[in-house]
């Protein structure tokens, strides 16, 4: 009979040093430094517990994972939290925080046009640097391969 190596289950502890999953170039790690970088003034208007409440999710990190989803065509909240989940980019860059999908979508709803004009910045660094192609590489005509997100109109309708 054929003899396997044994597939060890148990328990592990792996240290993981989050920064350095993020590749320097890449737009993970641009935005790692890029945010923190920005004048971010209109985000804390919302936030009123100074003397009391709870700590909240900085918006920061909230900033670093919804741009990083959008850039990769990521709209979703419930995805978002997946990816804070399970994506070791979304864990670095949250610093494994974990934000609810209910804490991200109030956060886009109530500071949408901060996070446009934030996300104008960083896609002009971005571009800047390289890191943005200016046509899908290897994808000639996407809109024929992918469905409209509405389902029921043709990509020419869109």
């Amino acid at each position: 009979m054929a003899r396997y190596k044994h597939i060890d289950m148990s328990p592990r502890l792996l240290p993981v040093d989050l920064q350095a999953q993020l590749v320097p170039g890449s737009v993970a790690h641009t935005l790692y430094h890029v945010v923190d970088q920005l004048d971010l003034s209109a985000f804390d208007a919302h936030y009123r517990n100074d003397e009391s409440g709870a700590p909240a999710h900085a918006p920061t990190m909230l900033l670093k994972a919804v741009l990083l989803a959008y850039s990769q065509g990521m709209v979703s909240s419930r995805s978002i939290e997946r990816a804070c989940r399970d994506n070791v980019l979304f864990i670095a860059l949250t610093g494994d925080a974990k934000p609810h999908f209910t804490t991200i979508a109030d956060f886009v709803s109530r500071s949408r046009d901060a996070i446009a004009a934030v996300f104008a910045q960083v896609l002009t660094l971005l571009d800047g640097e390289g890191l943005i192609g200016r046509e899908p590489a290897g994808v000639p005509d996407a809109s024929s391969h992918f469905p409209h997100p509405c389902g029921s109109c043709s990509p020419s309708m869109a």
